[in-house]
C-alpha cells in the first residue's frame, strides 16, 4: 500500500511522520463532520499560521484555493522539496487580526 500524498505539497505522508486531519471549513464555522484532508502537520500549521477561522470557511476551503494563495502557495513549494518528515519550527500567528 502507498502512503497517501499531502494534497497541498504533493509529498507522501508516510505513517511514521507527523500528520493531521484540517477541516476544510473550520469545525467553529459549522464544518463539524464536514469534510477533511490529510495533511503533514506541518503544512496544517501554516494555514492557521496564515489565516483565520472565517477567511478559511469564506474563501479557502478546498485544498485548490488553499494552495492558490500566495503566501501558502510559496510555502507549499518551498516545503516540497523537503523529505516527507521534515519539520521546522513554525513561528507564533503570523497573520494580522
Amino acid at each position: 500500500m502507498t502512503d497517501p500524498i499531502c494534497p497541498l505539497c504533493d509529498r507522501p505522508i508516510p505513517p511514521d511522520v507527523p500528520q493531521s486531519e484540517h477541516h476544510l471549513i473550520p469545525k467553529l464555522k459549522g464544518g463539524k463532520g464536514g469534510p477533511t484532508v490529510l495533511l503533514h502537520h506541518i503544512c496544517h500549521r501554516e494555514i492557521h499560521a496564515t489565516l483565520s477561522e472565517a477567511e478559511l470557511a469564506r474563501s479557502y476551503n478546498t485544498p485548490d484555493a488553499l494552495k492558490a494563495h500566495p503566501r501558502l502557495a510559496k510555502f507549499f513549494k518551498w516545503v516540497a522539496k523537503r523529505p516527507p518528515g521534515f519539520a521546522s519550527k513554525v513561528p507564533g500567528k503570523r497573520r494580522q487580526r
